[in-house]
């Protein structure tokens, strides 16, 4: 008897930690990936929920959730994260906040030019405790040692495989179409990078997570 598709839960897109209204911190993740992840996923008849930071991209044939920061996007994970089998963790979330928010915009003068930063929810390390039998995959944007980091990063947070994409190029990286990248998963000792487009990775992850739920 054939299993039935996983339960795919994406994020994707930045997230904001607004300092005044006129002003935040983020990244310039463009979503790209996420998206392309859900719409093939999609495409392939699985159930797929997306929760999504600010983008610009085309709207999906899925069911969206949109948040702007990175306790709200974490907030709604957590409320949807038992109904999914596979989390798909691409949105590159603010590791940081502001400590403290105007309400009105911070005017130049008198200002001390020093903003005090408090740290985030680690959404993944939370979902990498709470598992159980899901697939977990994240992604980690680096500008050096991809692989080391990578590896620990996975181990760290008990993910079943990560995606390590070399950042900080304009040809390729946050809001290229291509992606310099390696894959790993707990038993990956070495691995060379690759250069695909983004749905190219997209399709072969998708594909990967359907047959990592069907052999379970």
């Amino acid at each position: 008897m054939r299993k039935s598709l996983p339960r795919i839960l994406v994020t994707a897109g930045p997230t904001r930690e607004y300092l005044d209204p006129t002003r935040f911190i983020s990244n310039p993740s463009s979503g790209k990936m996420g998206y392309l992840i859900a719409e093939e996923a999609w495409r392939l008849g699985c159930s797929v929920l997306l929760i999504s930071g600010p983008t610009s991209l085309k709207p999906l044939p899925v069911k969206t959730l949109h948040v702007v920061s990175a306790r709200e996007m974490f907030k709604v994970l957590q409320a949807n994260f038992r109904d999914c089998d596979v989390l798909m963790m691409t949105a590159a979330v603010s590791d940081f906040r502001p400590k403290s928010y105007s309400p009105h915009k911070i005017k130049k003068e008198g200002c001390s030019r020093i903003v005090e930063l408090i740290s985030n929810p680690d959404i993944l390390a939370w979902a990498g405790n709470h598992k159980g039998k899901k697939m977990l995959v994240g992604f980690a944007a680096q500008t050096e040692r991809l692989f080391e980091n990578a590896r620990e990063k996975m181990l760290g947070k008990n993910l079943d495989l990560i995606v390590a994409n070399c950042v900080g190029f304009q040809d390729r990286g946050f809001e290229a179409n291509k992606i310099e990248f390696l894959i790993l998963e707990p038993s990956t000792m070495k691995v060379p990078t690759r250069l695909w487009t983004k749905k190219k990775l997209a399709k072969y992850l998708v594909r990967k997570m359907i047959t990592f739920f069907s052999e379970k």
